[in-house]
């Protein structure tokens, strides 16, 4: 697979924009899956030749992994910081993560990302690879860490930390999928605010020690 020999000096080439060539990519990514989608495309689509394209890009496996290091990466270092320097109860900061992660995630283009790897790691296993280390890892690492901040406060219950976060992000996940899969699940786009609500209440009465979870007040669910 050819890998980059440099890194694009993008605030150096005033003829390309590459904010609108990781944009166009992530439309068609969404779109039509990797495999399907071409480097073709991407550069008609941002108003730019393919030439252009590849100076800052040697290959659609690399624009690929830009496209989530420049959008998804950054989100998830944000969730770190906030989980690093939060006071407050783990209820409030496991509704703020969660609410947040769906806002910025979930909400946006970028939840086409989770279908796209699920259908086509098979056939591309190196990009697996570097979705599941620099995305899915650093997810549940972070919710980890959320837990182990509330065990250690005696507000969360003492847990498998090997098994909890997989099983607390897997609905979330899901959520995203339901959205890109024509309405496989029967879900109205407008109501997965609704089942997040659920979810979130439905976790933290799971994970909540009992003097913690008498103080949650129950979401209403339209």
């Amino acid at each position: 697979m050819m890998s980059c020999p440099f890194k694009p000096r993008w605030e150096r080439r005033k003829d390309a924009r590459p904010q609108e060539l990781l944009s166009a990519a992530l439309d068609h990514f969404v779109a039509r899956g990797f495999a399907a989608t071409r480097l073709d495309d991407v550069a008609k689509s941002a108003g730019v030749s393919k030439g252009t394209l590849y100076l800052y890009f040697c290959s659609k496996e690399e624009l690929f992994k830009a496209v989530v290091r420049e959008s998804i990466v950054p989100l998830l270092g944000e969730a770190e910081g906030v989980i690093e320097q939060f006071e407050g109860s783990s209820e409030e900061l496991f509704r703020l993560v969660m609410t947040t992660w769906w806002d910025s995630i979930g909400a946006s283009k970028l939840s086409g990302l989770p279908k796209l790897m699920l259908a086509e790691a098979g056939n591309f296993p190196e990009l697996a690879r570097f979705y599941q280390e620099e995305v899915v890892d650093r997810g549940e690492k972070l919710v980890t860490t959320m837990l182990r901040r509330g065990i250690s406060r005696g507000e969360i219950r003492d847990m498998d930390l090997t098994i909890a976060p997989k099983i607390l992000v897997s609905p979330i996940i899901m959520m995203m999928m339901w959205k890109h899969s024509n309405g496989v699940c029967q879900v109205e786009p407008d109501k997965l605010g609704s089942f997040l609500d659920f979810y979130i209440d439905m976790a933290l009465r799971g994970i909540l020690l009992p003097t913690n979870e008498g103080q949650l007040e129950p979401t209403m669910v339209k």
